[in-house]
This record gives structure tokens, sequence and C-alpha cells, in this order.
């Protein structure tokens, strides 16, 4: 019987440790980032637990009070959400009786949304603002601050080769 080679040992590599952060900067605008998170969902959270029903579901029927009669392609642009999306909120808010439709324009198939009594109480409950605070705080902000933001924010969505289509899903889905 021949004897088989002698099996050659296995090199166990470690792992690489995780790079280590390239700089101060780095570390603080990472900590800038966890606390608007923070506060987007601190936010939340309370419009919840106040209101009983999502952010985003307080932010359409907030939209649906301020603009009585709106379809739903104008909710979703109202939104900035895909139509389905729009369409979902809505089936939520027409399940818990907060809004009713109404077919009453030339077009039989598309519905009307008017807020149902019971929603004036629920808006009432929630702090403010009803569409989230990262839209009023860049909404307060100076045209050039935010024109340099939307620059240097699409160069770090380009580095994280993000998907498009996840810029339509409302920040209380997140």
């Amino acid at each position: 019987m021949n004897a088989s080679p002698a099996a050659k040992p296995r090199t166990v590599r470690p792992k690489p440790a995780a790079a280590p952060l390239e700089s101060a900067a780095t570390t603080q605008v990472l900590r800038q980032f966890r606390s608007v998170f923070n506060a987007v969902k601190s936010h939340f959270q309370q419009v919840e637990k106040r209101a009983g029903i999502g952010g985003a579901q307080v932010w359409a029927l907030s939209t649906i009070q301020a603009q009585p009669g709106i379809g739903m392609n104008g909710l979703a642009t109202a939104l900035d959400i895909h139509q389905t999306t729009a369409s979902n909120l809505v089936k939520g808010l027409l399940k818990l009786e907060l809004v009713r439709t109404e077919k009453n324009g030339p077009d039989k198939r598309a519905v009307q949304l008017f807020v149902q009594p019971k929603a004036r109480g629920v808006l009432k409950k929630v702090p403010g603002p009803f569409s989230g605070v990262l839209p009023t705080a860049l909404a307060a902000l100076d045209a050039p601050t935010l024109l340099r933001l939307e620059e240097d924010l699409a160069r770090l969505l380009a580095v994280l080769k993000t998907d498009a289509k996840a810029a339509k899903t409302p920040l209380a889905d997140l």
C-alpha cells in the first residue's frame, strides 16, 4: 500500500479588522447622520404613540384634510411617494375609518379623498409637523445651503450605489 502524500497544513488567515474611520471629519459626519436619523425616528415614535397611526399615514391624512377631494395621484405627488404607496396608505386609513372616498368626477374610476370627523381628533393629538421633522428642517434652510447639501448627498449616494426607487419610500416606513 502506498503512503499518501502528507496533507499540506491549511493556513487559516485571520479576518481583516474593520477599517478604522479615516479621519475626525468622517467620525463627525457619521455622528451627524446618527443625530438626524435619531431625530426622525424619535419624532415618528412620538407620532405613533400619540396618534395610534404611523407617521406616513399622519402626513397623508393631514394632506387630505388640507386638500379635500384630492385624488390618489395628487396625494402621491404631494407626499413625493409612488402611487402604489399612496394607495396602500389610503387603504389603511379607510380601514380605520379616518377617510372616505367618493367618485364624483367625469372619470368614475378616479376617487376623491375626504377626512372623516374622527380624523380631526387623531390629527389634534399629533406633535407637529405632520410631514415630519426632516422635511420641515430642510424647508427652513436657505437655497445655497440646500444646493450644497443636494450636491454632496448625490456624491454620497453614488458611492453607496443606492437604488433610486428607495427615494420614494416614506421615512416613517424605514
